[in-house]
């Protein structure tokens, strides 16, 4: 009877879990590779299909050979599989961001201002005419601000597809001006649908939309029927200029260096945090709610953002807006200001 020595033994179940972890990495390597492939489209849509049917009939014969062991040795396995995949990640790594593409009305403009300590004046600020049917009349305006009446911040968050997953936007009121909502969000082409799967894979490119409340929260609440809430957060008028200013400071940037949206590491709440933290930086941990961006309103309370005079549940009673924005529909005078009052409508405010 043949004994297996220990060093034998060991050796052999060594190279039993090297192989399960590389059978492994070529399954989730290559569903990322096809899905790159289906979402990029490369060699358009029927080349890319063609490809996409190539590399999986590879990826089966390389985990094929590798069971079997016949054709070509483990070694040259690794070798061949690990090659494709690097031209792979080499071809998605040189994938550029642009501004010059056939844009959707909505984000074809880059917010640009100029400022003069805390005059601001912004250009391109959106106010589309929105109709209930989802279309709209193209506005773009010239806006000044001035930062020292700057009177309260609103996180807004919309929802579309459950609980967990919100769009966020920050609105500045003023004292003698309509509010400015900020909104981070993938810069679409023209005829192009927001995909979370694609925000994965470089589809979308970032855009930092300045936008009057009865453009981008009316087509939420009043067109797409989202689910909109309003919370006033507690933040000094310091923090308010802070944040409306990184905003500035982000519209540089992404004029001077176009930049890829992502859906789970730069999308629209994950850049308000990283706002935030540039201005407090000890102040905000990180938070899988940061993530999970429906519950930012939970993460606010629990920082104290929001007044706990209420609980998280009353707050969210009360920054419900989409009743109140039913009622704006029935106003005979209906104009920004109108919008922005009714939605406010009983939200208690922070203590100056």
């Amino acid at each position: 009877m043949h004994t297996t020595g220990k060093k034998e033994f060991l050796h052999a179940l060594g190279m039993g879990l090297l192989h399960m972890i590389f059978s492994v990495f070529v399954i989730c390597s290559s569903i990322w590779v096809c899905a790159a492939l289906w979402i990029q489209q490369p060699f358009g849509w029927l080349g890319s299909r063609i490809l996409i049917g190539i590399w999986i009939v590879f990826a089966l014969s390389v985990l094929g050979i590798y069971i079997s062991q016949h054709i070509l040795g483990r070694g040259k396995d690794i070798v061949l599989y690990m090659l494709a995949f690097l031209v792979a990640l080499l071809w998605y790594f040189s994938l550029a961001p642009a501004q010059n593409r056939d844009w959707d009305p909505e984000v074809a403009r880059l917010l640009d201002y100029q400022r003069q300590g805390d005059q601001i004046t912004l250009h391109n600020v959106r106010n589309f005419d929105w109709q209930p049917d989802g279309q709209y009349t193209e506005r773009w305006e010239t806006r000044h601000y001035n930062l020292n009446q700057l009177r309260g911040v609103n996180i807004i968050t919309s929802y579309w597809m459950g609980p967990q997953i919100a769009h966020t936007l920050v609105s500045f009121d003023f004292e003698q001006q309509k509010p400015l909502v900020f909104s981070i969000e993938i810069r679409k082409e023209k005829n192009e649908n927001f995909s979370a799967i694609g925000g994965f894979f470089r589809q979308f490119e970032l855009s930092l939309v300045a936008a009057d409340e009865k453009d981008i929260v009316y087509t939420r609440s009043n067109v797409r029927h989202e689910q909109v809430y309003l919370f006033p957060v507690q933040v000094s008028k310091e923090q308010a200029k802070a944040l409306f200013l990184e905003y500035l400071k982000t519209s540089d940037e992404l004029r001077a260096t176009p930049k890829w949206y992502n859906t789970l590491t730069s999308n629209c709440t994950t850049l308000v945090f990283d706002m935030a933290q540039a201005i407090n930086p000890d102040e905000l941990p990180k938070d899988y709610r940061l993530l999970a961006s429906g519950y930012l309103p939970n993460y606010l309370y629990d920082l104290n953002v929001l007044s706990h005079d209420y609980s998280i549940a009353k707050w969210y009673q009360m920054a419900y807006i989409n009743e109140r924005a039913a009622e704006y529909e029935k106003f005979k005078h209906q104009n920004s200001l109108n919008f922005s009052e009714v939605i406010r409508y009983d939200i208690p405010q922070p203590k100056q």
